[in-house]
């Protein structure tokens, strides 16, 4: 029995699309917050604020990439995604622990990692998404 499909792609790839458009967002979201910051705020140090700033940035057009990507059926926003979402757990760790510790934000960044490296390890994600660089997508 064949799963049904959204526009010509499987429900979990399109799922898995979203969720990394929303990590973009929220991504994007933080970007605007530190640049608000810089402007408004006096930091301890002006390069490392400069640093996250552009990092944070780097990061939200990598990962808008990869959702795009992701619905052309790109084999290599695979590893892409696994590494973001490594990341995202390592934050998410630390959120759990320490002086500082929001376990709020730790399971608002645990769940969805997880959830991304689930959907990408199921079958009608790996099947959809072998498109190599040298092949058109559909």
């Amino acid at each position: 029995m064949s799963q049904p499909r959204v526009s010509g792609r499987p429900p979990l790839l399109v799922l898995l699309a979203v969720i990394l458009f929303l990590e973009c967002a929220a991504l994007g979201v933080a970007t605007g917050y530190l640049i608000v910051e810089l402007v408004t705020e006096q930091p301890s140090s002006y390069a490392s604020a400069l640093a996250i700033l552009v990092l944070t940035a780097i990061a939200t057009i990598w990962l808008g990439v990869m959702a795009v990507h992701a619905l052309s059926g790109r084999a290599w926003i695979r590893a892409g995604a696994i590494v973001w979402q490594v990341l995202q757990i390592a934050v998410a760790v630390g959120s759990f622990q320490g002086f500082f510790a929001v376990p709020a934000i730790g399971w608002l960044l645990l769940v969805p990692a997880l959830l991304v490296i689930v959907l990408l390890f199921t079958p009608s994600v790996v099947a959809a998404t072998q498109v190599r660089d040298d092949q058109p997508s559909d």
